[in-house]
């Protein structure tokens, strides 16, 4: 277990570390050095892309995890990954051919409100394909037990060398068009260098091999194909979907305002490294009281530490408005309604680890499937009455919704629920410091009110939290830093 934990703290330091480059990116340099139609239209590019990753890796990624250590002579490995190797190709060759036949049409559906994006149509194409190709090699790593660099190249690498790109915009050494580009070219070579990476730890062989249990590794590739694409559906497609009804221009005042809310849902990212296993073990142990225990204090210290985070973002949200291009702040009831979406999602503490490990892994995949079509229908539905924030609600709903079916489905099955006495505390006191410090606003420079109002508000809640011991975990973690200061 050692490596595992190490390489978990190293991962999560990568990840914030990336997340904060990326907010810069976001924040500031995209909306002080760009049109926002052409940052609309980088965000479109890139949201349809992954849109179209999981189907260009044709799952080949989660299998590769899945199945590796199965194989258990060198030769049946190599097999294995050479044919992982391939298998995206069986995908990717058929639409190139068929894009290149019916390139017309494709690039007027994609261009139907804007037409700028027509002639960045093989951009997506070719955006999907290394994007797959990168989570292919990725997968390749860790199966090695080598993730760190790969996290570091998916996480941080191309934020940097974007920020990089941005500076050289704002002194003109670049234009948009080759900016765009540029971009595209940054992440095939971290694709490329992912890829001499993951063969420096374990070559190819390049020689077919026979495997003998090729059936339900394509059983199970076809149902990750479609599970990885439901996923990232209900990510990206409010983003690809709002370029279809309204102005490009729009496409980058939600992709802000997204990006803000999205900080919500970090903690939930990092637990989810240590629940994963250690629900996948109880549930093989059959430990139903530890599986209990695990689900709701996972709610509760989610819910604690991602409430602080929503209410440090929304308490601020205004004052940090006032520091990007003024076009950009009708984003912020889409930053609210899709941070209590975040909220929310961290509120289920451990429940799809729950869910995904245990036998009704397929009811998961058939309700996601549902919630993607949810997802288009309502955000065809709202999109044209209430623009970017139609986005948010169609999320809200859908997501809301997909939630509570998945916390009725794991009581019905296992007969518990994520919540307790504690998180209704928890709540009041979210919904206390919001209504309390909201309309409250200094007289000062926005960035000296931000830290102002972040310090009396982490003062009042942390104390709260503490004194009437909200979370045992969050308490016992607390008493330690205090032991190791004194």
């Amino acid at each position: 277990m050692g490596i595992v934990v190490k390489q978990s703290i190293k991962n999560t330091i990568v990840t914030y570390i990336g997340f904060a480059v990326g907010a810069i990116n976001v924040l500031f340099l995209y909306t002080k050095f760009m049109e926002p139609k052409y940052y609309g239209l980088i965000t479109i590019i890139l949201s349809t892309a992954n849109i179209l990753m999981p189907l260009m890796a044709f799952g080949v990624h989660n299998t590769i995890v899945k199945f590796y250590s199965s194989f258990k002579t060198r030769h049946s490995q190599n097999g294995f990954l050479n044919l992982m190797l391939l298998l995206p190709l069986v995908i990717i060759t058929p639409l190139t051919v068929l894009c290149f036949i019916n390139f017309e049409t494709v690039s007027n559906f994609l261009a139907k409100e804007n037409i700028i994006v027509k002639q960045y149509t093989w951009y997506i194409f070719i955006a999907g394909i290394v994007f797959a190709y990168f989570e292919v090699f990725y997968a390749w790593s860790k199966v090695q037990l080598h993730s760190v660099f790969g996290n570091f190249m998916k996480e941080v690498f191309h934020r940097v060398c974007i920020t990089g790109l941005l500076i050289g915009l704002y002194f003109k050494l670049l234009t948009v068009e080759t900016l765009i580009v540029a971009i595209i070219i940054v992440y095939a070579v971290r694709m490329l260098i992912m890829m001499f990476y993951a063969f420096c730890l374990r070559p190819p062989t390049f020689k077919l091999i026979k495997l003998n249990t090729i059936k339900p590794i394509l059983k199970y590739t076809l149902l990750i194909i479609i599970a990885g694409s439901v996923a990232n559906v209900i990510l990206e497609i409010d983003k690809f979907m709002i370029g279809q009804y309204v102005k490009i221009e729009n496409v980058a005042y939600y992709g802000v305002a997204i990006y803000i809310a999205s900080v919500i849902g970090v903690p939930y990212r990092s637990m989810h490294q240590i629940t994963h296993p250690l629900t996948a073990k109880l549930l093989n142990d059959n430990d139903k009281i530890g599986l209990k225990d695990l689900y709701q204090k996972s709610s509760l210290s989610l819910l604690i530490v991602s409430g602080f985070i929503f209410l440090i973002i929304m308490l601020n949200i205004n004052q940090l408005y006032h520091l990007i291009p003024k076009e950009y702040t009708g984003g912020v009831m889409v930053v609210f309604t899709i941070g209590l979406v975040k909220l929310f999602d961290n509120v289920l503490g451990n429940n799809n680890s729950i869910l995904f490990n245990s036998d009704y892994y397929r009811m998961v995949l058939f309700l996601g499937v549902v919630l993607a079509i949810c997802t288009i229908i309502l955000n065809a539905i709202f999109i044209p009455k209430f623009g970017i924030n139609g986005a948010a609600y169609a999320t809200c709903i859908a997501i809301f919704l997909y939630n509570i079916i998945k916390i009725t489905f794991v009581y019905f099955k296992f007969k518990m629920i994520p919540f307790t006495f504690n998180t209704l505390k928890a709540l009041l006191l979210i919904t206390m410091c919001l209504l309390g410090f909201y309309f409250w606003e200094f007289q000062f420079h926005p960035i000296v009110n931000i830290a102002l109002k972040s310090l009396l508000v982490s003062l009042l809640y942390g104390l709260i939290v503490y004194r009437f011991n909200f979370s045992e975990d969050i308490s016992n973690l607390i008493n330690s830093m205090i032991s190791r200061l004194k």
